[in-house]
């Protein structure tokens, strides 16, 4: 099995699994919307990662009508998202260890979790 970031899969074995022109993945590259490895003799492999980040651009642009540039600024954001969950999840962990040795007092230590998910809804 491999790993979700190894990159494994060909163009013509991704553009199968999508049910799309392989055309369609390099302009997806072109774009910016997705990088994927390359090997020493230029072939593009991508790893699952990669597959599912496609397959969001594919239900923005197919199901929701979002055109490029849409989809561009809607992954900005989540990735945006993305760094600043994992700031607030380290800072809450420190916050907890800080408070297990006693060193800031609880009704200072409020940290509320809130998450955000880009939701996309299937008809």
């Amino acid at each position: 099995m491999h790993s979700y970031d190894e990159p494994v899969y060909l163009i013509s074995v991704v553009a199968t699994m999508l049910d799309i022109h392989p055309q369609t993945l390099r302009q997806y590259e072109r774009e910016g919307l997705v990088e994927p490895s390359r090997t020493s003799g230029r072939m593009r492999l991508y790893s699952q990662r990669d597959i599912d980040r496609m397959k969001l651009i594919l239900r923005l642009t197919r199901q929701m009508g979002v055109n490029l540039a849409g989809v561009d600024v809607a992954l900005k954001l989540k990735e945006q998202i993305d760094e600043m969950q994992e700031e607030i999840d380290q800072l809450r962990e420190e916050l907890r260890k800080a408070n297990r040795h006693g060193s800031v007092h609880t009704s200072k230590a409020l940290v509320a979790k809130s998450s955000y998910d880009i939701i996309i809804f299937e008809e």
